[in-house]
């Protein structure tokens, strides 16, 4: 998942000094070249070097050629603006189309994409002001010019306000907007267009630091005029779209997959097969200074990772981006002209209890003596430890080590320490019955048994669901592990059809919106029911603050009571894996929310 996401997630000053750390970097031949003449600077090889994040595997490009790049998920939810459609696979569809006016970089800096805006300031401070203009080459592929009104949807769709959340009787949530986070867009008190909409003045009600987040930082914007023909409403007055108005526009993007709509982007999406591919190819109509040279780009669904090097050694696929597992980082090493890269960056492992679940959700104890049976340490040894030596257990449920801020509030707990004594006695003293033989509540109830849930195919996942089966099999808790279809994570999220669940955040380049979007009361992405009023108003604060280390120092308080309350047990920052072929530039490692295609269009065969 993204950190929906998380979903999905963005940044201002907070972003500042944040630096990608390539771990290790390897190709199919020696260092010296192989006998095709391919020297080791060629291909991601060059992405070792410090300071290379944003500019590796650059090159001339030529016209031509089709480039398969797989994703691990189906798409079912297209709408990635909403909690169920905001995956990491559909962000990577959906930047090939839609436009954004700030984008994640390798580095985990937001650079300002000019393509779509020629300029995006803070103009007051009292209000708090921002103003966008947007190029007047930008346009929709047909014909219509991006405006204000773009802007005035998805603030509206996303505020929580205007389009409220669908009741809790809804199952199918398609009677309001459901956005993974409404953090920094309920704090805008209005989005209005002028010079016929090319420019777009947007006032706070209250100070949001993140500010570079809205209207991209990941996400893009959905064309509003289709929005407003969905809705059966005359195209340009997004302002005064009713709420079940709001409701049909954003249920529409969340049915039909881009082609067949008006997209923004440097490809346009030409055939969607459900559970197989998504082809792409350049938009005849882009406004765009970098040109796409590609004939064809394909968006290839493996959702067996272990499938991907097979499909890479016999060309089916030219670029694969899996979650890295010993044998597959193995299998890379010997396929000839690949080179990949091994990658730290925003993303995160970790598990999930369900406190909607009674008996999880009423005994702290319980999943403190959970967390503290369960070792880390062993995890990250018998999985990402085996091919990534620098793996350690994640201190925070806030950010990353690396990032201005960071703290480890989690170790000193000896939650993830494996401490089954320590867990025995929290226990005990908790006046819990049959440890280690049949746990019981103290008053009487039998604990469990719990499912422990990953997606399928996910070899490494399953594993730490064995692990955790273990740890809490010595505890008296019994586990059951029951996988996830690859494409219905979000439907397991969502619906709390979970006891325990192993899942990865990948989050954007700032921490606090992350941070409220994920943790605070009643937001979409905070999937089991979490709610703390002093973490609520601590994480309220820190997105307020324009001072980057009082927002850390906020953050870190919200963090131990986090941590105290053991909902989270963060495992470790996840390795990142890329691989592609050689006769291609332009691809690179994007350990964020939007991944490497963060640069399609620069996407090509080497010249």
């Amino acid at each position: 998942m993204r950190a929906p996401s998380s979903t999905v997630a963005k940044g201002l000053t907070l972003a500042a000094g944040l630096t990608l750390v390539l771990t290790a970097c390897s190709s199919g031949s020696d260092g010296n070249g192989d006998g095709n003449g391919r020297s080791s600077s060629a291909g991601l090889t060059s992405c070792s070097s410090q300071g290379k994040a944003n500019t590796c595997n650059s090159g001339d490009r030529k016209s031509g050629g089709t480039f398969t790049y797989t994703i691990e998920k189906n798409i079912q939810a297209w709408n990635i603006e909403d909690s169920n459609g905001n995956t990491f696979e559909n962000s990577e569809a959906m930047t090939a189309v839609l436009p954004q006016v700030f984008v994640p970089q390798p580095d985990f800096s937001l650079k300002l994409n000019t393509d779509f805006i020629t300029s995006a300031e803070q103009t007051s401070s009292s209000p708090q002001t921002f103003v966008y203009k947007i190029n007047p080459k930008a346009r929709w592929n047909d014909g219509t010019p991006m405006s204000a009104d773009d802007f005035v949807f998805l603030w509206r769709t996303m505020n929580g306000k205007d389009c409220p959340p669908p009741p809790a009787d809804d199952e199918s949530q398609t009677k309001g907007c459901l956005p993974w986070s409404t953090s920094g867009w309920d704090r805008i008190k209005s989005v209005t267009g002028s010079d016929g909409g090319r420019t777009v003045t947007v006032v706070m009600n209250k100070p949001y630091s993140d500010w570079k987040s809205f209207f991209g930082g990941g996400y893009g914007l959905y064309p509003a005029h289709v929005a407003e023909k969905a809705a059966g409403v005359p195209a340009g007055g997004a302002d005064k779209l009713t709420a079940a108005q709001l409701t049909k526009g954003w249920q529409y993007f969340m049915k039909t997959p881009p082609t067949r709509y008006a997209t923004g982007g440097p490809y346009r999406m030409t055939e969607w097969k459900d559970n197989d591919h998504a082809t792409f190819e350049p938009d005849a109509k882009w406004y765009g200074k970098t040109r796409p040279t590609l004939d064809r780009l394909i968006l290839k669904v493996i959702s067996d990772a272990t499938q991907e090097p097979t499909a890479l050694k016999n060309n089916e696929v030219q670029g694969i981006y899996p979650q890295p597992q010993v044998d597959l980082v193995n299998q890379i090493k010997d396929i000839p002209n690949v080179s990949y890269t091994i990658g730290e960056g925003l993303q995160w492992e970790h598990f999930d209890l369900n406190l909607h679940n009674p008996v999880l959700g009423k005994y702290k104890a319980l999943r403190q003596a959970m967390f503290t049976s369960v070792s880390v340490k062993d995890m990250v040894d018998k999985t990402v430890g085996q091919f990534d030596k620098n793996v350690k257990q994640l201190g925070s449920h806030m950010l990353m080590p690396g990032q201005s801020g960071y703290q480890d509030v989690v170790t000193g707990t000896g939650q993830g320490s494996g401490d089954l004594a320590k867990a025995k006695k929290l226990l005990t003293d908790a006046k819990f019955t049959g440890v280690g033989s049949g746990l019981k509540t103290p008053d009487g109830k039998s604990v469990g048994p719990f499912n422990c849930r990953y997606t399928t195919g996910n070899a490494i996942r399953q594993s730490e669901c064995q692990i955790l089966q273990s740890a809490l099999s010595g505890l008296g808790i019994k586990v059951t592990i029951k996988p996830i279809g690859a494409a219905d994570l979000g439907t397991v999220l969502t619906g709390h059809q979970y006891d325990i669940i192993v899942f990865a955040w990948v989050q954007g380049p700032t921490p606090t919106s992350n941070a409220q979007g994920t943790w605070s009361t009643g937001q979409a992405s905070n999937y089991g029911g979490y709610s703390d009023k002093q973490v609520d108003k601590l994480l309220n604060d820190s997105v307020g603050q324009t001072d980057a280390a009082k927002a850390m120092s906020l953050l870190a308080r919200a963090d131990k009571i986090m941590t105290d309350d053991a909902y989270v047990l963060p495992l470790y920052q996840k390795p990142t894996f890329f691989a592609v072929q050689d006769r291609f530039v332009g691809m690179r490692n994007n350990a964020t929310i939007i991944g490497p295609p963060y640069n399609v269009a620069e996407w090509g065969l080497r010249k």
